[in-house]
């Protein structure tokens, strides 16, 4: 009993990660478990992976692998249980942390909106580079999607989203919380944990952790820019390389394609495909009534 008084007494004793933007907190209770807890300390959110090894006298039970968002601030994670009649847990852990969800699934098949005016019609481009996009690191392989833009048009959102970094003719912050290198860029983190990024965008009036939704107004096409390019990215557990998404967009009503350099295409936001991700209040708020 008196370990567990001794516990008591020096129940902040914590474990710090050394990354600057996480910190993993780990408190002994007053029965011998190990509490964790985690503060993220970016002004979005922060997806948490562990990898705990040489447990002794407890059991870890969270799904594997363990992957958590983490919003800005404070974060409860786990407890682990120290077994009866045995000593305290006892282990090693190491920890990555991510942009994006590195444990997702994605759904190919999900549709995207073209992220133009409605009834407008435009031409897939070819985007033959990304340079700047991981600053001067090289990605081995990557995907992009291309249309013709002229400045000064209104750019939707393709799919729901939160805002995690908006980025204007100079990149704001420290380059601890950027997300890319570019400018003029605006970038989403996804309903499934992908990030979305829209490059040679002008923000309009959006503000960090904003909730986006899909067909919403979110800036314009900035000045001397002739291309809107878009990436969709999620990070990987085992590796620094990114996976980029081929996305699948609306074409017609009922009609999914992925988008040709050599068409053309009638922009349509069907409001089956708005609200597929909008709860109930969402879409009467948003969308409205059906007429």
């Amino acid at each position: 009993m008196n370990k567990f008084v001794i516990l008591i007494i020096f129940s902040f004793l914590f474990e710090r990660v050394s990354a600057q933007l996480v910190e993993v907190r780990a408190d002994y209770n007053s029965i011998g478990d190990c509490i964790f807890s985690a503060t993220n300390n970016a002004k979005t959110p922060m997806f948490l992976n562990m990898d705990f090894a040489d447990l002794q006298n407890t059991t870890f039970n969270e799904t594997l692998p363990y992957v958590k968002k983490l919003d800005p601030g404070f974060n409860s994670l786990f407890t682990l249980e120290r077994y009866l009649d045995a000593d305290v847990p006892k282990f090693n852990y190491q920890i990555k942390t991510f942009r994006s969800d590195p444990t997702s699934i994605i759904n190919l098949d999900f549709p995207y909106l073209i992220p133009f005016e409605p009834g407008t019609k435009v031409h897939a481009k070819e985007v033959k580079s990304i340079k700047g996009f991981w600053g001067s690191g090289e990605l081995k392989s990557w995907t992009a999607i291309g249309f013709v833009a002229q400045p000064g048009d209104k750019v939707y959102a393709s799919r729901n989203g939160t805002v995690v970094e908006i980025a204007g003719q100079i990149k704001g912050e420290e380059p601890l919380y950027w997300y890319n290198t570019w400018n003029n860029a605006i970038t989403l983190l996804q309903p499934d944990g992908t990030l979305i990024c829209y490059r040679n965008v002008v923000g309009n009036s959006l503000e960090l952790n904003q909730k986006i939704y899909a067909g919403q107004l979110i800036g314009e096409i900035a000045p001397s820019a002739n291309i809107l390019k878009i990436l969709i990215y999620q990070n990987s557990l085992g590796t620094d390389d990114l996976r980029f998404i081929i996305p699948q967009f609306v074409v017609a009503e009922n009609e999914l394609e992925i988008v040709n350099v050599a068409k053309e295409y009638l922009v349509v936001h069907p409001n089956s495909v708005r609200g597929l991700e909008m709860s109930k209040k969402e879409k009467r708020k948003i969308i409205g009534k059906k007429k």
